[in-house]
């Protein structure tokens, strides 16, 4: 849709109603993080509310894609985050560099570490006996046979019923296999996948050892526990499997090549090339390991959500990840710089990033002209514990306890309850509501799956003083697995955007109690206008409640998917979508009524 924008000087700026966006850009593709929000999603709401060389604050600000909206679209940017790794990546997005220069320093750091701990990727060709290069090999977890404890290769066990998980089963004695209630044994290498000169394409072969066995003679690794007081430890068994470390996580080849490459990486003495380079390395980190999961049809890539560690799983050729991942870095450079020569952006736009909390911030009232942020969604990602596997290799680490976040079990509850939370979220934005210029906007980032959760985001945007006055849906563009499942699992697929202005006092309008019948109302009104999935219907409700100044506490996506159920409506499990039929009939019928 066409953004109508508005000058920051008059009163009624007009940010979209709905934003679609694709994670594909070259910027997205520079290094993952979670829960990023697209640069193209953000430049909109700049444009909107802020005029060339006015300051932007993201005091969540994660990845830096604010910061680089901001440079896009010649403002200054601030952004604070208590996240180590989060500085690390938002302060190099927007390190730009020459290309070949990068591309120059990044082949002799390979060459460097090959030096060092040898060509651990070399392997010899079944075909024609040559040296050929591993691009990858294709790891298997060995279970125990729950009934006579032959080991099962869960690979080979797959390939035996016809890449059928329904038909999985112990080939000793025929008992069903199911992987998550069967006692892990090893991983095997099953299968190798090299590109060899004696063919044009890549080809598969059995596993065999390098020619040149890893020199590990010298080098160093990162082996930070990951302690049961960690959320992630509990949610993904990580005892169960002997992964209570980040160096587990790596084979043994591996460890040794990425320890090499950062002795590499630290020796180059130009200061922005480096770390450039060490941006590169960290965003290679996730594929690098155990993570990294096997599909039949294509690699899945590593799940950045969590530890997961599938039953098949790859261990790709480090040095081949990072020279590609230094490619995918120069276009982002390049992308950003043309984006800001189309627009005519000035060389005076600055992004400084600090590492701070967003309860205490180290700026002057009334500084800033336009906050833009996107806080951790309650209990949705546990951010610290995740961080914690590339924060290693920096040696740097974020104090997970000051993580504005919900503990879903274990030793912690209660230290990092919804009421903390609450607390942190209602004093972040009193500090926006402090640094922002009178009359100025505040544009958040929020999604859950529960009433409460928005409730309570409600009540912290009143306590801070901040009068919303637009709700604006997200659509990133990319369902997650959970969600296309049936769609009706408790997921939601789509984030809101709330944009609120700074008034003169704190706002007088109570949150009130929605009268009988207004989630009907709402519902109806949602899918009268064309929502096509569960998510956009909730979020369609949740935005109906927020516009009133209703209160959210029962409003949870269980709620709504129950009363979608009850109406006929089913999911497309390809797509997370309605069913098309059913969308049709209820437009066809027009029975209801929009919400009042």
């Amino acid at each position: 849709m066409r953004l109508q924008t508005l000058s920051s000087t008059q009163s009624a700026p007009a940010p979209p109603l709905e934003v679609a966006v694709k994670r594909s850009d070259p910027i997205y593709n520079a290094h993952g993080y979670l829960t990023k929000v697209p640069v193209p999603a953000i430049v909109p709401f700049i444009e909107a509310f802020t005029d060339p060389g006015e300051t932007v604050l993201d005091v969540y600000a994660g990845s830096g894609m604010t910061g680089v909206a901001a440079l896009i679209c010649d403002r200054n940017a601030e952004l604070r985050d208590i996240s180590v790794l989060a500085k690390h990546i938002g302060t190099n997005y927007v390190n730009l560099v020459d290309a070949g220069q990068l591309h120059e320093a990044a082949r002799a750091a390979v060459t460097a570490a090959k030096d060092h701990v040898g060509d651990v990727y070399a392997v010899a060709c079944e075909n024609c006996s040559e040296q050929a290069e591993l691009i990858r090999t294709t790891w298997s977890k060995v279970f125990a046979c729950p009934s006579c404890t032959a080991p099962i290769n869960y690979y080979r066990a797959l390939e035996s019923a016809n890449w059928q998980k329904r038909k999985l089963a112990c080939a000793s004695c025929g008992e069903d296999l199911e992987a998550r209630r069967a006692r892990w044994v090893t991983d095997e290498a099953v299968v190798d996948t090299i590109d060899c000169r004696c063919t044009g394409t890549q080809r598969e072969q059995a596993p065999s050892e390098p020619l040149d066995p890893p020199n590990l003679a010298g080098l160093d690794w990162p082996d930070v526990p990951i302690g049961e007081e960690r959320q992630m430890f509990q949610a993904n068994a990580l005892g169960k499997y002997g992964l209570a470390s980040t160096a587990r996580f790596f084979s043994d080849r591996n460890l040794g090549a990425l320890a090499a490459l950062r002795d590499a990486i630290g020796a180059v003495a130009d200061d922005a090339i480096r770390n450039k380079l060490m941006f590169a390395f960290t965003a290679i980190l996730a594929r690098a390991s155990k993570r990294y999961q096997w599909s039949r049809a294509r690699p899945l890539n590593a799940a950045n959500q969590n530890y997961y560690i599938a039953p098949v799983f790859f261990e790709w050729n480090v040095f081949d990840l990072f020279l590609r991942k230094v490619t995918a870095i120069a276009r982002s450079d390049e992308f950003i710089s043309r984006e800001r020569r189309r627009r005519g952006a000035s060389e005076d736009a600055k992004v400084n990033y600090k590492v701070g909390s967003a309860e205490t911030l180290d700026l002057p009232d009334a500084s800033i002209d336009y906050v833009f942020t996107d806080p951790p969604f309650g209990s949705n990602i546990f951010y610290s514990d995740m961080n914690l596997f590339q924060e290693a290799w920096l040696g740097r680490f974020t104090d997970h306890a000051r993580e504005a976040v919900v503990d879903r079990s274990g030793a912690r509850t209660g230290r990092r309850s919804a009421e903390r939370y609450e607390e942190l979220i209602t004093d972040s934005l009193r500090e926006c509501y402090r640094v922002l210029k009178p009359g100025r906007w505040l544009s958040l980032v929020f999604s859950n799956s529960s009433g409460e959760m928005w409730a309570l985001v409600q009540r912290a945007i009143h306590t801070a003083g901040f009068q919303l006055e637009h709700v604006s849906l997200l659509d990133k563009g990319q369902r997650s697995v959970k969600g296309l499942a049936s769609g009706f699992e408790n997921t939601v697929t789509y984030d809101l955007i709330l944009s609120m202005r700074k008034t003169a006092t704190a706002s007088e309008i109570a949150i009130a109690t929605p009268a009988d019948g207004f989630f009907e109302n709402s519902l109806n009104a949602v899918l009268s206008d064309g929502a096509d999935s569960p998510s956009h219907v909730y979020l369609g409700v949740i935005r109906a409640y927020l516009e009133r100044r209703l209160n959210l506490g029962e409003v949870d996506m269980a709620h709504v998917a129950q009363a979608l159920s009850d109406r006929g409506y089913r999911v497309d499990a390809a797509t997370g979508l309605f069913v098309e039929s059913r969308q049709d009939a209820f437009a066809q019928e027009a029975l209801f009524q929009r919400a009042p």
